[in-house]
């Protein structure tokens, strides 16, 4: 094993001896790769009274395995990801252990039962049961004595046989390509040659009907937001739903407490909302539909909008079909000025088609919205810090399954939760993973306040043991008040988290405006570009606005550069106070449609000039770059600059921080 990790480490030394100073920089995402999980084996034993048994190992992120047999022998065998090994064994129970090593020669280990036994398998006992989530899909499970591995037959004709097999004791699956009544084999397996089998009937069933409701919707502000059907809006009246001249059937029907619209034998099902205004949809940028069609419905679906006050519609296709499981479809608006639709400020009928005669379709969650407006807010390296996006990214503890509850009051929205008996702090929590470098200085701000006087504590820490964190206790109020924290990290891990730990005290908490910095603080005005220029400029010219787009609801600089020249020839800068002597964090994000290099610094605005700044590989990927440097001039009119002339290609930035180390 010393030998292939010698390799792996001779494979990036080559690497980076052939890489500039530079492109060092881009395969930090090797301290990234995590350690392998779901590691297992599967075992395939011969049935001639030999013991020869095959080990196939396999896990999540690994390239190559260690396994040590469990028999006494010594030395482990080294298997690559995809490979199996060989071993003969007499009668006997054994504890193999199985490490799996990812990239960078991290392990994850795992023991794992082996029984061989040269006797027929024994008190054979078979579970067979149809997916409750996973249309004809069965599962499978087995155990017998003397046995150590079992083999499962479908009984679909034109299939091979078995189709699939398992360690004796594990759960296999299997999807049916149709439903229907099956004779069925299992087959338990030992060190004999006898074999034991298990036969039956079994019907594989088809699931007709979503059994869980749709992905819920983000909270979203009502001025950002025209719904047509959803429990998470307040909906437009309709007029007309269905019309009488649709042509399929309409049932609105309740799935898990989700409302829900069910179609039967689907050509178009019609809906008015007035015939006098109609809806503006004009402001929207998307359109949002969640639809769920059993297997073998594959008709294409539609969705059509129509002004009848001044002429025109449009069609947009939802895509590909597919089946068995909800499918969240986001379309741009722009797509729908592509037919003789004279505008979108009165759209009066709109219409959910069907190519050819669609069985059943279930429709939920249709509307259509716009990115928050209102939000120029600068969360540094979170994301949603003024959760105007609802709870995206933002989680309960560390499971990415548990969206935090948030509140929307008006136009605005924020983290809220009543605590109604005090515990432990961590008892109830509010966190965001984001990556902590060790020994790196954070700021955290945020806006908390309750509604009595109480305690809670906020910081940053692992989401993960040894669960290291640096957190502080804060007594909030009534009064909504801002609190700005700074922490030196002493751990780190990609996965780390931003936390609120609020279970120590009762009362109701609230949380808004949440902002990490690299540093201590952020000197940069309108990082994010939410205010659009302000106060950004070209080179050092007050009054030449940088050039700010807007796409899919963000704000960024953008420009084109059309012929390379001097870097300084295309410039973006923001003029603030550099003090000699002082260190700073620079961190920004950047990409561009081809693979080119920038300037990325800080600098004087003026004679002699002076900078300190780092040519930085950009490519199509929208990356996340901090450099370090330390200010040998100073001026409280000095720059951070951006110069970009040097090469073609469009050059786009985003989040642009500055703090001092």
């Amino acid at each position: 094993m010393k030998n292939i990790q010698k390799i792996i480490k001779i494979f990036f030394l080559l690497l980076l001896v052939a890489c500039t100073e530079n492109d060092l920089r881009d395969v930090s995402f090797v301290n990234d790769i995590t350690a392998p999980s779901n590691v297992a084996a599967l075992y395939n034993i011969t049935q001639d009274n030999t013991g020869s048994v095959t080990i196939t190992p396999n896990a999540d992120g690994a390239v190559s395995f260690e396994i040590y047999y469990g028999d006494g022998t010594v030395a482990p065998a080294i298997v690559p990801q995809g490979k199996s090994a060989y071993h003969v064994y007499p009668e006997g129970t054994y504890n193999l252990k199985i490490v799996a090593i990812n990239l960078t020669g991290v392990k994850t280990e795992v023991t794992q039962q082996l029984i061989v036994s040269f006797k027929a398998p024994q008190n054979l006992v078979v579970v067979i049961e149809n997916d409750a989530a996973i249309s004809k899909q069965v599962n499978i499970t087995a155990n017998a004595d003397f046995a150590t591995m079992f083999e499962f037959s479908s009984g679909e004709t034109g299939v091979t046989q078995p189709v699939v097999s398992g360690n004796i004791g594990s759960t296999i699956s299997y999807t049916y390509q149709n439903a229907g009544t099956y004779n069925i084999t299992v087959e338990a397996k030992g060190g004999a040659i006898a074999t034991t089998k298990y036969e039956a009937s079994f019907v594989v069933t088809e699931i007709l009907a979503p059994i869980v409701a749709a992905p819920a919707p983000p909270a979203r502000s009502a001025t950002d937001v025209v719904s047509i059907f959803s429990d998470a809006y307040s909906n437009v009246t309709l007029s007309e739903l269905p019309t009488t001249w649709s042509s399929g059937g309409f049932e609105a029907i309740n799935l898990n407490n989700s409302n829900v619209w069910k179609l039967t034998n689907l050509d178009f099902i019609g809906m008015v909302t007035n015939y006098a205004t109609g809806i503006d949809l004009s402001a929207m940028e998307k359109m949002h539909i969640d639809y769920w069609v059993p297997n073998g419905v594959t008709n294409e679906l539609l969705v059509k909008i129509v002004n009848t006050v001044d002429g025109g519609e449009d069609i947009e296709s939802l895509g590909t079909t597919v089946s068995g499981t909800w499918q969240s479809i986001d379309i741009d608006m722009s797509g729908f000025d592509g037919g003789n639709l004279a505008n979108k400020q009165k759209i009066t009928q709109i219409l959910i088609d069907s190519q050819g005669t669609a069985g059943v379709v279930y429709i939920d969650n249709f509307y259509f919205y716009k990115q928050s407006s209102a939000s120029t807010f600068d969360d540094g390296i979170l994301s949603n810090g003024d959760f105007q996006s609802g709870n995206t990214s933002w989680i309960v503890g560390v499971d990415d399954n548990a969206p935090a509850p948030v509140l929307v009051n008006g136009a605005n929205i924020y983290y809220s939760v009543n605590v109604a008996n005090a515990g432990n702090p961590w008892d109830v929590n509010l966190s965001q993973k984001v990556e902590i470098v060790n020994g790196t200085t954070y700021t955290l701000t945020f806006d908390a306040w309750s509604n009595v006087n109480r305690s809670m504590l906020a910081g940053i820490g692992l989401s993960g043991d040894p669960w290291s964190s640096k957190t502080e206790t804060l007594n909030i109020t009534t009064l909504r008040a801002t609190y700005t924290r700074t922490f030196t990290a002493d751990f780190g891990a990609p996965n780390a988290r931003v936390l609120f730990d609020l279970g120590a005290a009762a009362g109701q908490v609230n949380i808004d405006n949440v902002s990490l910095f690299i540093g201590n603080g952020n000197l940069v005005t309108n990082g994010n570009f939410e205010n659009g220029s302000t106060p950004w400029i070209v080179g050092v010219d007050d009054n030449a606005s940088a050039p700010v787009v807007r796409t899919n609801g963000n704000s960024h600089y953008f420009v084109n550069v059309a012929n390379a020249g001097n870097p300084w020839d295309v410039n973006l800068s923001q003029k603030l106070e550099i003090v000699s002597g002082q260190t700073y964090v620079l961190t920004f994000d950047a990409w561009s449609n081809v693979n080119r290099s920038m300037i990325a610094g800080i600098g004087l605005s003026g004679d002699p000039w002076s900078s300190k700044t780092e040519t930085v590989n950009i490519t199509a990927s929208r990356t996340t770059y901090s450099y370090t440097f330390t200010a040998d001039f100073g001026a409280t009119n000095a720059r951070v600059i951006f110069d970009l002339g040097a090469a073609v290609g469009q050059v786009s930035i985003d989040n642009v921080s500055l703090s001092k180390q």
